[in-house]
């Protein structure tokens, strides 16, 4: 039978210290007191006419209880320490992931420096990154000037269907309010009686810096990691005009009609990088014609794989209870032991 010990599980390295401390300065007094009665008897006269005079000699039971009275006390503190023994192990289950997606609809993510769109190749990567996460649930927030949301659920194909049904040309308002987007992240969680007890991450994906509210004030609350991919640089790319028909029509123009471009600012990239940072998440930008969104997926699903999944685990089961006893049987004996035998004292009565 293998046993693995965690003897000081709960004081650590300080109680072991100080227990060895006390314990060694306890048996060094006992010891320091068994000097200075020697010394006195060499005082008060020659060691051996002093022995004469004495009907027993009391060092040895001293010397005994003394060893009797220290081993208690290091029992006493062992059992304080919560010596800790394996009963085997047992099967810790999978921790549930829950995800929300949040993915940016604002016009300009009909961008076409990634083919065939920004959006369009979004939300299949976004499918994509569903289907490699079995197991997890999924809520969703498709967001503009204000958003959409639906609720966690373990159907992962619903939540790749409601942001597949979706296009900027359907949000009501325009614009991009990331802060808004997240707060709506945290409402799902919050509405959600199980998460409390998930790993919870958040997956941003957006183009562009929200001028309007505080997202990064909204993070330090959301309490989820927070993984953002970032789509497009500071290169300006023109915008189309898509129809309702999903055909680009021609370019948007502003109220002038100079083309409409977007365009990502180093304060947006600076403030995209915070939501990662202070939240523990990572950050990826779109580079090569790709998303990085795939990068994303593959990372969440290794956590699953790794961190997540079920794992052996050792039981442990405290046996404070048997130092403790024996402690204490020590010291009853110690007191039950007197320095002078039952039949000295016998002896010296009938002598009376």
């Amino acid at each position: 039978m293998r046993f693995a010990v965690d003897l000081f599980h709960f004081p650590g390295l300080l109680f072991v210290v100080g227990a060895i401390v006390l314990v060694g300065g306890f048996a060094a007094l006992l010891i320091f007191g068994s000097s200075l009665r020697a010394r006195a008897e060499a005082r008060f006269g020659d060691p051996k006419l002093v022995r004469e005079l004495r009907s027993h000699d009391p060092t040895e039971r001293r010397a005994i209880k003394g060893v009797l009275v220290v081993l208690g006390v290091a029992l006493f503190l062992a059992a304080f320490a919560r010596p800790q023994f394996s009963r085997g192990t047992r099967l810790i289950p999978a921790t549930n992931l829950d995800v929300v997606i949040v993915l940016d609809y604002s016009k300009s993510m009909y961008a076409r420096d990634i083919a065939p769109s920004r959006i369009a190749r979004a939300k299949a990567e976004v499918s994509r990154l569903i289907s490699l996460l079995p197991g997890a649930r999924f809520g969703a927030v498709a967001f503009a000037g204000e958003p959409m949301e639906f609720p966690m659920t373990s159907d992962g194909a619903t939540i790749a269907q409601f942001f597949r049904q979706l296009e900027p040309n359907n949000m009501p308002i325009g614009g991009t309010a990331t802060a808004r987007a997240l707060n709506s992240a945290k409402a799902i969680f919050e509405r959600d009686p199980k998460s409390k007890d998930h790993v919870r991450v958040v997956v941003l994906i957006t183009d562009g810096e929200d001028l309007e509210g505080d997202p990064v004030s909204v993070a330090k609350t959301i309490g989820a990691r927070i993984d953002v991919v970032q789509i497009g640089a500071r290169t300006a790319e023109v915008i189309p005009e898509v129809g309702e028909d999903g055909k680009v029509t021609g370019i948007r123009r502003d109220e002038t009609g100079a083309p409409l471009t977007t365009a990502l600012s180093s304060e947006g990239e600076k403030q995209l990088a915070e939501l990662a940072t202070i939240t523990g998440g990572n950050i990826v930008r779109s580079e090569g014609g790709e998303t990085g969104i795939d990068r994303i997926a593959e990372g969440l699903s290794k956590m699953m794989r790794e961190e997540l999944a079920e794992r052996p685990e050792v039981v442990y089961a405290e046996e404070y209870m048997w130092p403790l006893a024996i402690g204490i049987l020590l010291l009853v004996v110690e007191a039950m032991f007197a320095e002078v035998p039952v039949r000295k004292r016998a002896k010296k009565k009938a002598g009376a």
